[in-house]
């Protein structure tokens, strides 16, 4: 169908149950059941409009969500009954779609939630909808990038053969709440073999035209966009949605354009918009994808891509036990102090990818590689390399994962490309192929060329393109195979002539055994460099290394008019000693701990702050909220994304539960703050992370909860003299409670200032209801109780 024409989707489903006087402050899957004519009667208004595709009234109906009105063991009935309503409206030419939304908790490593917990709730709802009749399954609203796997997973596992939509919703500056951007999006989510990608509710048209845009060109899938009707306003005591329906007809022309071959909207759009909307394409072909094969690699907040024209990327080696007696020691204690340090500082010297290994033989490898992942992706943000010839821990660990991960890695074994190949494939990632077989590292270049092509025919036969796997032709010591040397560098060639694909090579193992291994080192790195080398993997504080690589860009036309080089060289003072350097003094070390979120070790560094002679204030102002400032300011710039704003705070909770023995009164109270999601929103991912931020600047946070009654508001704010209030909606139909609220604590004639936040709201929506200030985010939270209280 798509091949032929744009299809249109329907619109909201809980803007029309608004408007039916259906929607009150119970669960909207139940009305499946107890009104099931009545989402029938506006599923066929839809269909009568033109919709193509009809969602069911099912998005929050995962057994989490469910769970909020003591439902979760109804999840079968409830969506098993909202297909059947939307069946119950559809001829034979209209799609149904089962609407599958976040579960509201946060995954690991942000948040309780791990993988397997989402996988099996997802699964559980999408099996229940498939086994009703559901056509189409569409994963929609996700912020966070490792639910939506877990989602699309559970997915495909649940129903094969059905088509898999999955649409992100994303903030004004175009990430979603968890800092992914739309490549990222679709990089990683079409690797999963999501049928359909796109953009859903976020803001209006607008807004979605430039994250589709964003999406095209690396997109080798369709692409879907259901915006808002423009962000809502408040009308008096309603919530009502700016755009009409004429002018979002007028948009969708413009999306098509933009990219999407498949569109609809979302919150506060009625069938009038679905019939501008079909009017609007009617005639329209879906685009041409402009996608080109390159080899990708992602964090869940940036996508590297490596390959010929591309720059080097340098894979720092560092997180592996191997002849590291102190860092085999702390894994088998199970603590990860050392693999968190080495992360941050591997980046800070110029890594681009980090491998991360913990083989050990007396040790629960698939356990403590998850947690290795776990910690370092919550800490950078650069793409990982998983490194494990333990197909259990692989497995783990890129479920773990919330990026395209490079597997490494498989070699020309056929027990290996069996095991190997099916992972590869079902988690979307890349995967490193060494050039060895059945009897061991082939001596010519040309014959480690062959196991490299069949390495690469194999994944083919797995369905994994060829772009996605990378060569490491291996590098032997010059030491005891010193005429095999060049024998790596003539593969290097060769592989990138006939086969076209990235190449790896772990170089420090050339110089082992001989003297000054630092020169061997960076002079064969040189040679390889200029024989087509991708990425290196190499130890990113030996400066020497990090410069022949900055250097060889320049030389092989990667870093175009050095733009790269003339800033790194510009003063350059040329150093012997490695680049990893530990910051000096305890008041440096604490505040480095914060800003990259290390945790282990903090309580020791604020007693040896104290036993400085430091005062307890003076460690939480000068040094913890001095280095929250600066993760804040790093936020606000975009070099940091939530889940490093959320591990910085948790460091400084660490250091405030050590200071605070240190107070006659038990803490740190710099004032107090009553926090909570208004009567008739079950929403509180949003206000949670405001109160652990709150928390970790000092203030004392009186949490309501969700679903908080105006009155509930009023007597908390005086019986604590707190001087903020902070109110939370996401429901645009619960703003009018947010109003009342306020309205509410000034009859009160309460001595308090309120500020507003949530994903529907803005400034204007702030400026509307009377209050006095507008957070848009977490950090901006913070910076309005630093107003309020003057400091």
């Amino acid at each position: 169908m798509i091949a032929n024409k744009i299809l249109v989707f329907d619109g909201a489903m809980g803007t029309m149950l608004q408007k039916h006087g259906l929607l009150e402050d119970g669960c909207p899957e139940l009305l499946n059941v107890e009104e099931q004519q009545a989402i029938t009667d506006i599923h066929r208004k839809y269909v009568a409009a033109g919709a193509n595709v009809i969602e069911t009234n099912t998005f929050g109906g995962n057994r989490i969500k469910l769970a909020e009105f003591g439902l979760e063991d109804r999840t079968a009935e409830l969506n098993a009954a909202g297909v059947k309503a939307a069946k119950a409206a559809c001829d034979h030419n209209t799609l149904v779609a089962l609407s599958v939304g976040p579960t509201g908790k946060l995954m690991q490593p942000s948040g309780p939630l791990t993988f397997n917990e989402a996988y099996q709730v997802f699964k559980e709802q999408i099996t229940a909808g498939i086994s009703a009749g559901a056509d189409v399954i569409c994963i929609e609203t996700m912020s966070d990038l490792g639910e939506a796997r877990a989602a699309v997973l559970a997915a495909k596992d649940a129903a094969p053969h059905v088509p898999v939509i999955c649409c992100m919703t994303f903030q004004p500056e175009g990430r979603t709440l968890m800092g992914t951007d739309p490549v990222t999006a679709v990089i990683v989510l079409q690797s999963l073999g999501t049928d359909v990608v796109g953009a859903n509710c976020s803001g209006g048209p607008e807004e979605l035209r430039q994250v589709i845009a964003d999406m095209y060109p690396v997109s080798k899938v369709p692409l879907l966009v259901q915006p808002n009707a423009g962000l809502p306003v408040l009308d008096g005591d309603k919530t009502i949605f700016p755009l009409s329906a004429e002018e979002m007809g007028a948009y969708a022309p413009k999306l098509v354009e933009a990219g999407a071959s498949l569109v609809g909207s979302c919150c506060g759009s009625t069938p009038d918009f679905t019939g501008a909307i079909k009017n609007a394409v009617a005639g329209l072909t879906p685009p041409t994808p402009r996608y080109q094969p390159k080899t990708y690699v992602t964090s869940s907040t940036r996508t590297l891509v490596l390959g010929s024209g591309q720059p080097v990327r340098i894979i720092g080696e560092r997180i592996n036990p191997t002849g590291k007696k102190a860092l085999s020691e702390e894994l088998r204690r199970g603590t990860l102090a050392k693999v968190v340090q080495e992360a941050v500082q591997q980046v800070e010297n110029g890594a681009d990818l980090l491998d991360v290994n913990v083989g050990l033989p007396d040790i629960d490898e698939a356990e403590m590689l998850v947690r290795a992942v776990n910690a370092v992706q919550k800490v950078v943000n650069v793409p990982l390399q998983i490194d494990s010839t333990n197909v259990q821990a692989v497995e783990a660990a890129l479920q773990a994962y919330h990026g395209k991960a490079l597997l490494n890695s498989v070699n020309g074994k056929e027990e290996s490309l069996s095991a190997i190949l099916p992972l590869v494939k079902r988690y979307g990632a890349c995967v490193l192929g060494l050039c060895l077989n059945e009897k061991g590292i082939p001596p010519k270049a040309e014959e480690r060329l062959e196991v490299a092509r069949r390495i690469v025919e194999r994944a083919a036969e797995y369905g994994i393109p060829k772009e996605d796997v990378l060569i490491d032709c291996l590098v032997l010591t010059a030491s005891a195979q010193q005429e095999e040397v060049i024998e790596t560098i003539k593969a290097v060639q060769l592989v990138k002539e006939h086969l076209g694909v990235a190449t790896v090579l772990g170089v420090s193992n050339v110089s082992f055994g001989l003297p000054n291994r630092g020169l061997l080192n960076s002079t064969f790195l040189a040679m390889a460099l200029a024989a087509g080398l991708d990425a290196p993997i190499l130890n990113p504080h030996h400066s020497h290394m990090v410069d022949t690589v900055r250097a060889a860009q320049v030389l092989t036309y990667r870093d175009v008019d050095a733009k790269q080089y003339i800033p790194v060289y510009t003063d350059y003072k040329p150093s012997t000693q490695n680049t990893a350097q530990e910051p000096k003094g305890s008041h440096e070390m604490l505040y480095h701990a914060v800003v990259n979120g290390i945790k282990d070790g903090v309580t020791e560094l604020v007693e040896q702050n104290l036993a400085d002679g430091r005062q307890v204030m003076d460690v939480v102002d000068k040094v913890l909220v001095a280095a929250l400032d600066e993760v804040g300011k790093r936020y606000e710039s975009g070099e940091f994304f939530l889940p490093q704003l959320m591990q910085s705070a948790e460091v400084v909770q660490i250091a405030f539960n050590r200071l605070r023995q240190e107070l006659p009164s038990g803490g740190v109270n710099k004032g107090t703050v009553v926090l909570a999601t208004v009567k008739g929103d079950i929403h509180d991912i949003g206000k949670n992370i405001v109160k652990v931020l709150m928390e970790n600047y000092g203030y004392n946070v009186i949490d309501l909860g969700k679903d908080v009654a105006p009155e509930a508001v009023v007597k908390a704010t005086k019986e604590s003299d707190a001087k903020l209030v902070g109110l939370s909606a996401l429901m645009t139909t619960t703003i009018p409670s947010m109003k009342e609220t306020i309205v509410q604590l000034k009859e009160a004639n309460l001595d308090c200032k309120v500020m507003v936040g949530g994903a529907v709201l803005n400034q204007r929506y702030a400026d509307l209801i009377n209050a006095h200030y507008y957070a848009r985010d977490a950090r901006e939270g913070v910076q309005i109780a630093q107003q309020v209280y003057k400091q």
